[in-house]
């Protein structure tokens, strides 16, 4: 039995779970709503301010699928009620970020600025000019946006420059030395 796919999820205060057919889930909070669509396979039930996720056999296609919708379910439960953030660091001389009307302007060492603008859900924070801050209550968005970002300019190994996650640890690599071949 799966050890993650077993644990009830408590529902908090405000938050409102509705299962509909073919497993298609609407979870409502106070940050939003989030709709997903679940695994038919798998029995998601509500009892009171808890929800259980059963699967009906032990095929190896329900046990996989047993924890994976427990987990999407909850994510689904925190992102409503807390949301979700990634924090981006800018390293680099130069190296500048700026909210401009609403977009996420960059300058990265090209010849021209980077512009994005955040998807529907997402929000975007810049608190000072090498720190970007993106929140939002659906954690694959979040993180996939975030991503985008980062892609823009990944972090190189000589000098660290780039964008980076603030938690993630970039492996340097030593330059060359000055010997010479004779």
């Amino acid at each position: 039995m799966s050890r993650i796919g077993r644990m009830p999820i408590t529902l908090p205060a405000g938050v409102e779970v509705k299962v509909g057919e073919n497993n298609h889930v609407t979870v409502k909070g106070p940050k939003g709503a989030l709709e997903r669509d679940l695994s038919p396979i798998i029995t998601i039930q509500q009892e009171g301010n808890v929800v259980h996720v059963t699967r009906p056999n032990d095929l190896k296609e329900s046990r996989s699928l047993h924890g994976l919708t427990r987990t999407l379910l909850n994510n689904m439960v925190v992102g409503v009620t807390e949301g979700f953030k990634k924090e981006l660091d800018v390293n680099g001389v130069g190296y500048r970020v700026a909210m401009e009307g609403g977009k996420l302007v960059m300058n990265l060492g090209f010849s021209h600025q980077v512009t994005m603008e955040a998807p529907e859900g997402i929000a975007l924070e810049t608190p000072t000019p090498n720190k970007i801050v993106v929140s939002g209550a659906d954690k694959q968005r979040v993180g996939q946006f975030a991503a985008e970002i980062r892609e823009k300019r990944p972090p190189e190994p000589y000098k660290g420059k780039g964008i980076k996650y603030t938690d993630e640890v970039i492996r340097r690599k030593e330059g060359k030395t000055g010997v010479k071949k004779k």
